[in-house]
């Protein structure tokens, strides 16, 4: 995976976990869909999984970074 699409994959993880975590919106789409119980292990789910997207997008910040050796 190059680092430009690691990169666009770890912001996209980050927007989507983040917001999914923050706003009631998956509340609300598993509450339509009947399938309010899964709502008490959501942050069980969401909070690694935004953990892990941030450090994909530090992993592509740091692999695009040029190197100092001369």
């Amino acid at each position: 995976m190059t680092d430009k699409r690691l990169l666009g994959t770890g912001i996209a993880g980050t927007t989507l976990a983040a917001v999914c975590c923050f706003t009631p919106a998956l509340v609300i789409l598993l509450g339509a869909l009947g399938l309010s119980a899964w709502v008490g292990w959501l942050n069980y789910v969401l909070l690694p999984a935004l953990a892990c997207f941030v450090g994909m997008i530090a992993w592509a910040l740091i692999r695009r970074k040029p190197s100092c050796r001369s």
